[in-house]
């Protein structure tokens, strides 16, 4: 297990379930596992009139979901939950789902995509584009660098959603985007990931953002 500290970070490298039992409880967990439909097969190559923007190759993590005894571990590690893809897990009744429409257009993507909350509040919902090249803001384009990468302000939405939380953990951290959006709102941040790749470029997209958000402090 690697473990690196980047400002109000902590980033570790390896297994969640592995690791979140030695860890303390947080205030909320943001994520978005594995959900078991292949995005990371290939597939993403070819999706109908959209232009895929990137060739994320060829690999398994996404092959299965991840298991139930693991879902319950990291809702037990935290005081409130926000966990994308939550239609294809076993979770209670909620009242709020946030729904992210992705304005995809013509394509075999999916419309939205529906994060399962914990938070006691009605159904919200959030227009974003993010198709193939096409971004919501095309001024300040994101590099993408995972297959399921979400974009920042989807994941500052959904943390503004869950109202005053200090402490943020995301079990499955792909590229980095919660953490990301933690440091722009100020928020401490624990993130996991196991494949050494994407945790390299989670460590990367953090920093920078720590970076930029320490020059606009000191301005």
């Amino acid at each position: 297990m690697t473990v690196k500290t980047i400002g109000d970070a902590t980033l570790y490298l390896g297994d969640c379930g592995e690791i979140m039992p030695g860890l303390g409880m947080v205030d909320l967990v943001l994520t978005d596992p594995p959900y078991g439909i292949g995005e990371a097969n290939g597939k993403n190559k070819s999706r109908g009139k959209i232009a895929v923007s990137k060739d994320y190759g060829v690999s398994d993590w996404d092959n299965a979901p991840a298991p139930a005894w693991l879902i319950e571990l990291v809702r037990a590690k935290s005081s409130n939950q926000i966990i994308f893809g939550g239609n294809y897990y076993e979770l209670p009744p909620s009242s709020c789902w946030l729904v992210w429409d992705k304005d995809n257009g013509e394509c075999d993507f999916a419309d939205c995509e529906l994060a399962w909350t914990s938070l006691k509040k009605a159904v919200r919902r959030l227009k974003f584009r993010w198709a193939g090249m096409l971004q919501e803001n095309m001024g300040a384009k994101e590099t993408r660098v995972h297959p399921t990468q979400k974009p920042v302000p989807v994941m500052r939405w959904a943390l503004e959603h869950a109202g005053d939380v200090e402490t943020v953990c995301d079990p499955f951290m792909g590229s980095g985007t919660t953490g990301v959006a933690c440091v722009e709102l100020g928020k401490k941040f624990i993130g996991i990931e196991r494949d050494p790749a994407y945790f390299n470029e989670a460590c990367k997209r953090i920093g920078l953002a720590f970076q930029q958000n320490e020059t606009r402090l000191f301005r």
